[in-house]
């Protein structure tokens, strides 16, 4: 029996962000402003139809799931990475911290320039869109962040987690991972993560909070030629 999490994409749109969702019954995506993930609830030929036109000419989109990715002819892999799926399910460590605060769309563009300098994974303006977000800021300077990004019934996807450059090795994103997920667990829902399955520091990171592998996932970035 498939599990809600093997593809994230499709059942956070078809359920709780199904009021940001873009297409129909065989093919949503995330508006682009907010975030550039698709998927499919099935890999059939008219699920792969509407796919393909959820894509606009030389638009890049991404995929992330359980089973291989399946394309239409109108769309290419650009690239597929092989990502792992974590899940925290037994109570958490807690912490309380002072310096943690919420982020709001004033933080907006301060958070996009720490996620480009980073790289944590796909981040728009948008995001706040998507769930709360917690940062710490160093003399006024967000150094910091996570928050939550996709979810489905019962689960919320911890997201977004970077520290700048300046301030790694201090334990910024151990703390903001620990407090978004007892954020998560307080509301009775399940955290769960992604992380490349080649980012061998972040999996081990995660482990020692309390995050154990669900499943291995494919990802890939998806273009429609222009």
């Amino acid at each position: 029996m498939r599990h809600i999490l093997d593809r994230p994409v499709w059942s956070a749109l078809d359920t709780r962000h199904q009021a940001l969702a873009q297409g129909g019954r065989l093919a949503r995506r995330y508006p682009p402003s907010i975030a550039p993930f698709i998927a499919t609830a099935t890999d059939d030929a008219e699920s792969l139809r509407a796919l393909a036109a959820l894509v606009s000419p030389g638009e890049s989109v991404v995929m992330a799931q359980v089973d291989a990715v399946a394309l239409p002819v109108e769309l290419s892999a650009i690239s597929t990475t092989a990502a792992v799926q974590m899940v925290a399910e037994a109570p958490l460590q807690a912490v309380a911290d002072e310096r943690v605060q919420r982020l709001t769309q004033d933080d907006a563009a301060e958070m996009l320039a720490l996620a480009s300098l980073t790289k944590p994974g796909p981040f728009t303006l948008g995001a706040l869109s998507l769930g709360d977000f917690w940062g710490v800021k160093v003399e006024g300077r967000l150094v910091a962040m996570a928050g939550e990004r996709m979810k489905q019934p019962g689960y919320t996807e911890l997201s977004g987690v970077c520290s700048h450059p300046e301030f790694r090795g201090g334990g910024l994103g151990r703390l903001l991972s620990l407090f978004v997920a007892n954020q998560i667990m307080a509301r009775g829902e399940i955290p769960y993560l992604h992380a490349y399955a080649s980012n061998a520091a972040a999996i081990g990171l995660y482990e020692t909070i309390g995050f154990s592998l669900r499943s291995m996932m494919n990802v890939a970035v998806v273009q429609r030629a222009g």
